[in-house]
């Protein structure tokens, strides 16, 4: 086999340049030092790996910081190169398929976000602090990584800064060590989580108890938001309990909503967290949508992910009708109501976009986020509510932690179809599904039966 295995298929117009199929990452050790006002990094990433195939190179991805040592535990390394955000491991001779491998490697720098089509995404340093919001190719921006959505590793991640600030990366915190100027948080997430899932906060926050129902909810913020941030969240346990009754069992340990003093473009989600801006929370009418729609994500994404961006709507679209039905719930416009609102505003814009298939520059395009819930909507419409909550608890269970596509979902949807209603149903039901996946134009919204 070819020493340097490609990133991804040539003709695939979803590669991002990033990851490796050649191995998989199992777990990453992060043993980390963070130094807020000169904004420095230092760190041992420490990744438990299985090669997929045979090879003798293998590449991590690591944008703007400096590599200082690598180490190879199971073969033996010839040399390793960093340049253009991969750093390639050399082996002194083929492994096969299956051989598994501890890789170590030390870095720091000062970390900076990474470019995207969509502007800059990763490492972000704050007014007092720092976040992590990766999404969709990020994660470089501080540590070496498999930077692919389809591989999922388990974390444990030691993150030290100094005192007062407070630390939270992805997973239940397990340690807290103080020390006479540093606190060292260790948190494990033992779920598989994607790297762009992977997250730092940094901040001097605030715990605000959010509520205890299916799992612990709590958000950090900082001490003049304390206020605003338990108004606009003192129905968060309802939220999180309505999600669950809808969708599964919650499928990660906690729950916590950062919000920053700063104010950002956009909320975010990471694997256990989201992210706000002092702007999302501190008293707009939208925020209710914005903290339901970050929260779906913990099933629509986090745990149910996508192994290629060409399925993103499986994400977004699940998580903006989750909005919708929050909103029904909580004595706000109904499903309907707000289908029919978003239906007549697609109309008016470009239909020229296949929900299936966006394209790699687009798939955060607000199309596909409608567009994917109105699906959902007309799905929900001609299957019936029961039939229709049925799917999505079976969705979440059967893809639970891993990765899925849109012809998972087609395939579902059809058993679901053929018991609630037979052949007649599930043909209706793939017809319906073509229409709104695979061809631009808009279709009607089905009547209600």
């Amino acid at each position: 086999m070819s020493a340097a295995a490609p990133v991804a298929p040539p003709d695939d117009p979803y590669a991002t340049g990033h990851g490796d199929p050649a191995f998989h990452v199992a777990h990453y050790d992060l043993d980390l030092t963070y130094r807020v006002a000169p904004n420095r990094l230092r760190g041992t990433a420490t990744l438990a790996v299985e090669t997929r195939a045979a090879t003798d190179v293998l590449h991590l991805d690591l944008a703007g910081l400096a590599v200082e040592k690598v180490t190879v535990a199971g073969a033996r390394l010839a040399r390793w190169t960093h340049r253009g955000g991969r750093l390639a491991l050399r082996l002194a001779r083929e492994v096969p398929a299956g051989t598994r491998l501890t890789l170590a490697v030390a870095y720091g720098g000062t970390p900076q976000p990474v470019r995207s089509p969509w502007g800059t995404v990763g490492w972000e340093e704050l007014e007092d602090g720092a976040l992590v919001a990766s999404q969709p190719t990020g994660a470089p921006s501080w540590f070496p990584c498999n930077d692919r959505p389809d591989d999922k590793a388990t974390y444990r991640t030691a993150l030290t800064v100094d005192q007062p600030y407070r630390a939270l990366t992805h997973g239940v915190l397990v340690d807290r060590r103080a020390r006479a100027s540093t606190t060292t948080w260790v948190h494990e997430e033992r779920r598989p989580t994607s790297t762009y899932l992977a997250t730092v906060q940094v901040g001097r926050y605030e715990e605000v108890p959010l509520g205890d129902g299916p799992a612990p909810q709590r958000a950090l913020v900082p001490a003049p938001l304390v206020p605003a941030v338990r108004e606009r969240l003192a129905h968060h346990d309802a939220l999180l309990r309505c999600f669950a009754d809808a969708f599964g069992p919650y499928p990660f340990g906690t729950y916590t909503l950062v919000c920053t003093a700063d104010d950002l473009e956009i909320p975010v989600e990471a694997q256990g967290v989201s992210v706000f801006g002092a702007n999302h929370l501190a008293g707009h009418d939208d925020d209710g949508r914005l903290v339901a729609h970050e929260l779906a994500h913990q099933w629509f994404g986090n745990s149910v992910g996508v192994g290629t961006w060409r399925d993103i709507w499986l994400n977004e679209g699940f998580a903006c009708w989750a909005e919708w039905w929050w909103s029904e719930a909580s004595g706000g416009p109904d499903t309907a109501t707000l289908a029919r609102t978003w239906h007549a505003r697609l109309r008016a814009q470009p239909r020229d976009l296949v929900l299936a298939d966006p394209g790699y520059e687009r798939i955060f395009d607000d199309r596909v986020y409608k567009r994917g819930a109105l699906t959902l909507q007309a799905l929900r419409t001609v299957l019936g509510t029961p039939a229709f909550l049925g799917l999505l608890r079976a969705w979440t269970d059967r893809h639970a932690h891993a990765t899925a596509t849109t012809d998972d979902f087609r395939a579902l949807a059809d058993e679901h179809a053929r018991a609630a209603g037979g052949g007649a149903l599930a043909t209706d039901v793939g017809a319906l599904l073509a229409a709104w996946l695979d061809r631009p134009a808009l279709p009607a919204l089905p009547a209600a039966r």
